[in-house]
Formats: C-alpha cells, structure tokens, sequence
C-alpha cells in the first residue's frame, strides 16, 4: 500500500478505493497536482497505446480537427503516461498522441506516473466510457476482460463504472452475436437498442435476417419488437426445432455463456467451448479456474 500511496499521491489513492472512479477526476488532480518539472516533452515514437485499450475505432474527421487545433494552439494539456519497459504507455491522451502525429508534431508534453495493469485496464476503460467513445461491442469486450482479469461481478463492476447490473448484463450479451452483426454494431449500421433485441435471440438464422432488415429495410427498434413478438419468429423457432436444433440445455448454455462471453454448446453429453487462439484459450481457462502445471 505504501508503494501505492508513492507511485499515485494520496489523493488518486482515495479515488482508486471510491467505489466508482471518475476519469476525468482522475486526470485532473494528475495534471493540477504537477509541478512544472513533471511535465516532460516524450518522443511521440516511444508512446505506445495502453495495451488494454478496448477502442479499436476512431473518427478520422474528428482526429483531423483536433489535429488543425493543435497546428494552432498546441497541446493544451499534457497526456499521461507509464514508463514502460521500452519507452512509455498510454495511460490517458491517445487522441491527442493521434491527433499530434497528423499535425507533424516529433514530441508531446506528459506526465509520468506509475500505475498497475488493473489500474491501466480500468481507466482506459473508464475513459471511453464515460466519455461515450466505444462502440457496444468495444464496451462489451472490455466488461469481459475487466470481470476475467480483475475477478469482479457483475454487480462490482456495474458499481465501479456507475452502471446498473442490468446493463451490464445486456452488454455483456451482445458478445453472444455473430461475428459479422457485431461488425455492423462496430459501424453503427446497427444501433444499441436494436443488438440488445437481437442479443436475446439464439439462433443464428434468425438474427441474421433481423439484422439485414434493419441494415436495408431501416426497421426501426419498435418495429423490430414487434416482429420478434410476431407469428413469424415463434413459427421461424418451432421448425427449427423440428430439425433437431432443439436444445434441452438452454438454461445451461445461457449461464456458461455468459459467464464467458462465448458461444459456448451443450448437446450429445458434450460441452463444446470454441476459441480461436492460445491467448483465448488460456483465458478461458483461467475463468474455469483451471490450472496447468509449468
């Protein structure tokens, strides 16, 4: 703890123990507590993003206007970041960095302090959250990753992000969706409201003709409702049924999957858990507190 109090100031301590931490909090007693030798200028090549940033999408236009703005005034206020074994990390600003790149900018002035993996996680996290930058799908990664790494609940981690568990939980269902719905979720051809309707359904069929409704029929979210609610879907669900897609597990599949945040499968005496990498492998076992002996 007294390694901790060093490394972030008593006051980002008590932040860090509130049961919920406002970024933009954060970043400001960073920046009002530096003395004028905190602020450095770093090389803008021995940046690297927070490696568990879950933004993976920026506005281009938006980056080239904070660019111009920057050609004009400057950097306003330095970013954060964490020495690194090589160079420094991200811990908030990576627009800025962007942005100071388009501009022709070689340096950019920041403040260096220390800060844990879950502390990085959590605020890159908080970050784009409260400052409405993730896509659903980004949001929802990021949910899986911080209750897998940081061994919270679903409640806690609702507490720590000043959201409802509802929420949470409705995030965390989109992960169940195809891979090529949740791109059109990433592109905004699908919004929120619509992947959460479409999260509740399980078959893979269903959903991608709901989602092609919505991309070239513009159905709005009340439309959509009602078409679920309608004669079509439960006919659409009974006939698969009838061709032994039926699953008797369905309570099982939905706990294990959401406990996951991948499709897993019951059927035949079998549970089926896919991945696609050692990485997810390894993660998943972990969740299934499994371990393997070195």
């Amino acid at each position: 703890m007294e390694t901790k109090k060093r490394a972030l100031g008593m006051g980002l301590e008590q932040l860090f123990n509130n049961e919920r931490l406002d970024i933009s909090q954060l970043e400001k007693q960073i920046v009002d507590s530096a003395d004028n030798k905190d602020i450095i200028e770093i090389n803008l090549d021995e940046i690297r993003n927070n490696p568990h940033q879950p933004r993976k999408h920026f506005d281009e236009n938006a980056l080239h206007e904070l660019a111009e703005s920057i050609k004009i005034n400057g950097i306003i206020q330095p970013i954060i970041v964490k020495k690194s074994i090589k160079g420094y990390e991200i811990v908030a600003g990576e627009r800025r960095c962007k942005a100071s790149k388009l501009a022709g900018k070689n340096t950019i002035p920041a403040i260096v302090r220390e800060f844990s993996d879950d502390e990085m996680m959590e605020i890159a996290l908080l970050e784009n959250i409260q400052r409405e930058d993730l896509s659903a799908i980004e949001e929802a990664e990021a949910y899986s990753k911080m209750i897998r790494t940081m061994g919270l609940t679903q409640e806690e981690l609702a507490g720590r992000l000043g959201k409802t568990r509802t929420h949470v939980t409705n995030t965390l269902g989109l992960l169940r969706l195809p891979e090529n719905v949740k791109e059109l979720i990433n592109n905004k051809n699908i919004s929120m409201s619509h992947a959460r309707l479409l999260s509740k359904l399980f078959d893979e069929n269903q959903i991608q003709d709901l989602s092609l409704k919505i991309v070239n029929e513009g159905i709005s979210v009340h439309e959509l409702e009602a078409l679920i609610k309608s004669d079509e879907v439960p006919k659409l669900i009974k006939n698969v049924r009838r061709k032994s897609n039926y699953r008797p597990y369905n309570v099982y599949e939905n706990a294990l999957r959401e406990r996951l945040g991948i499709k897993a499968t019951i059927s035949d005496n079998k549970v089926t858990i896919p991945f696609t990498s050692k990485e997810q492998l390894e993660s998943i076992l972990e969740m299934l507190k499994v371990e393997i002996e070195d």
